[in-house]
């Protein structure tokens, strides 16, 4: 049987067969890769994590909207999302909390969003970040999936939060994460010339190219300290290429 064959029945194939055609398996760049990365199995975590260092990079989708929807510019961003943050800001507020007491929302909300900011490791949320890391208009993370988001973020924070703090705390990983994608794209594209700036660009280039499965923080090292995927100094302080 060829290749194509296994490709076009593969929801037939024994295990392994499927093993065969992934094996077999290989990404054509010039064609829109969604739909392509799951053919790669095993193979996967090994293709995306080898660079392909371009400024701009490939078509995801076939459908011109959703190919539009994956592109952003990073001052989208704040744009969107910082007048939500101070919605539930104001919110929590109206509902009889002192700004102290919404400060600490807010602190707890950024703490929450840096131990979800290093779980981001799969081809649509990441791994197109990892395979092209230098195309800016997805280096941060499109609106319309963030806003899809948003719904079970607000859920769990629901679930661990009284109803009059949720808003709060809501705002503060929100906030976060507006923090995480702005620093995201700085340490891709700025040129920081002292720390913590310069050490953080440094810390996360040798994430993409040099150790993948270590220094996963973007906008802090704490959970990488927690988690024990904190690379050695030794390694850091090498040049990033």
């Amino acid at each position: 049987m060829s290749i194509k064959s296994f490709l076009n029945g593969s929801a037939d194939l024994s295990p392994i067969q499927q093993k065969m055609v992934a094996e077999a398996f290989t990404v054509d760049l010039n064609e829109p890769l969604v739909f392509q990365v799951g053919h790669l199995g095993e193979q996967y975590q090994e293709w995306v994590h080898q660079p392909i260092v371009s400024k701009e990079g490939p078509r995801l989708f076939a459908n011109d909207v959703l190919e539009f929807l994956t592109r952003t510019e990073w001052w989208a961003i704040p744009l969107i999302w910082l007048p939500v943050v101070c919605w539930c800001l104001t919110k929590s507020v109206e509902m009889g909390h002192t700004l102290s007491e919404v400060a600490l929302m807010v602190v707890f909300g950024i703490c929450l969003w840096t131990l979800i900011e290093t779980n981001t490791a799969h081809y649509l949320l990441h791994g197109i970040h990892h395979k092209h890391p230098t195309d800016g208009l997805r280096l941060v993370f499109p609106p319309a999936a963030a806003a899809i988001l948003c719904f079970p973020f607000w859920n769990l924070i629901r679930l661990i939060t009284t109803p009059t703090t949720t808003h709060g705390v809501f705002g503060g990983g929100l906030l976060g994460y507006v923090m995480y994608d702005c620093t995201h794209y700085y340490l891709h594209h700025g040129q920081p010339s002292s720390d913590p700036g310069k050490h953080l660009k440094k810390y996360h280039l040798n994430h993409h190219f040099r150790i993948q499965n270590k220094g996963f923080g973007i906008t802090s090292t704490l959970w990488d300290h927690v988690f024990g995927t904190l690379p050695s100094t030794k390694t850091i302080d090498k040049k990033s290429s």
